[in-house]
């Protein structure tokens, strides 16, 4: 699964994306730093996954991991080639779900491309990009469909009966993610605005509390979730060693990083979740869509465990946290066996058994 990172140039993706992934993405005061977009891989934070670890004392411990891509600034006209445009937004094309940097921070010394700080301004001018190369995209799409329909094909009529109401929606200035139309029927049509979307305001390191309130307020407006960090701040905490990083958290009253707070949102942005295993070799987590049966889960592992899945031993991480050995798990009935049908859990803890 991969999240990319866009915005207008200047607001932070870069600096973001380097704190998120130790990477090194250039970031500077010039729009287009980023042309090519750079990808890092980040382990989720999980204070599961410490937990087990602690209680199972492995060799090595492996967190589940989400893929960051840091994408060019977006300009108005995108849609029609300004800026990067059509390169821009290929790249776009190609994630799962989009987190949107918006500048919240005024300083001089780092140039805003329109001039002034304006957030909300900013958000309306990527969505409009977003929107206008969709209704571009759909007008081709439109045709063959539309071919299809009229010579009497019933599932291209669905389908045309979909698109009109995503255009329609679009005209309007309306997001094709918001439109209530199931996923599942647009999806091949790859649309920019259909991506799930979490909005990251960048403060500065005393920041506005007006400004925030608008930020949220306007991100909920939009169907997204928000979150707000300074990333300056955050590439500071990045850099320090793990003794030092604890020391200046708790100087600065902060129980978690920002950037912990975003990986988390946008691994649940993905409708994603974790489940564990864990013996004396290695404690690990491992994503899964949430709703996945237990052959799929067992299959994220490999492909053999899910075409030979037998069953699954599972007992929750709650039993374990509280318990703390899995013998006194198996004396208290507190490890199941389940079968294919069994909706794997968000922080079951599982064994599968397989036929090769």
């Amino acid at each position: 699964m991969e999240i990319g990172i866009v915005g207008l140039p200047n607001v932070g993706k870069s600096t973001i994306f380097n704190a998120l992934t130790s990477g090194h993405a250039a970031a500077s005061n010039y729009p287009f730093t980023t042309i090519e977009p750079n990808v890092g891989v980040v382990g989720v934070p999980d204070s599961r996954l410490d937990r087990l670890s602690g209680l199972f004392k492995p060799k090595k411990t492996t967190a589940a991991i989400v893929r960051f891509v840091d994408i060019a600034g977006l300009v108005k006209g995108a849609a029609s080639g300004e800026g990067l445009g059509n390169k821009f937004l290929s790249h776009i094309r190609e994630v799962d779900a989009i987190i949107h940097m918006v500048r919240l921070f005024r300083d001089p010394d780092v140039v805003h491309t329109l001039g002034a700080v304006d957030p909300r301004r900013d958000v309306e001018i990527i969505e409009t990009e977003l929107m206008l190369a969709d209704l571009s995209s759909l007008e081709k799409q439109y045709e063959k469909v539309s071919g299809k329909a009229k010579s009497g094909d019933k599932a291209a009529r669905e389908t045309l009966a979909v698109l009109d109401k995503v255009k329609q929606g679009l005209e309007k200035g309306i997001p094709a993610r918001r439109l209530g139309v199931d996923p599942k029927q647009i999806r091949d049509f790859f649309l920019l605005s259909a991506k799930p979307v979490l909005y990251v305001g960048n403060t500065d390191e005393t920041a506005d509390p007006k400004m925030l309130e608008d930020f949220k307020a306007m991100a909920a407006e939009r169907g997204g979730e928000s979150v707000t960090l300074c990333s300056k701040l955050e590439s500071e905490i990045a850099q320090l060693q793990e003794a030092d990083r604890q020391v200046f958290m708790k100087e600065m009253g902060l129980e978690v990083t920002g950037l912990e707070r975003v990986i988390v949102a946008a691994y649940r942005l993905l409708g994603l979740c974790s489940y564990f295993t864990a013996g004396e070799d290695e404690v690990r987590a491992w994503t899964i869509p949430a709703g996945a049966r237990a052959p799929q889960a067992a299959g994220v592992i490999h492909s053999d465990f899910e075409k030979g899945f037998i069953r699954a031993e599972v007992y929750s991480f709650s039993d374990i946290d509280k318990h703390e050995r899995e013998s006194i798990l198996r004396e208290k009935g507190l490890i199941r066996s389940e079968g294919k049908d069994y909706v794997v859990k968000d922080g079951d803890v599982c064994f599968f058994k397989f036929s090769s």
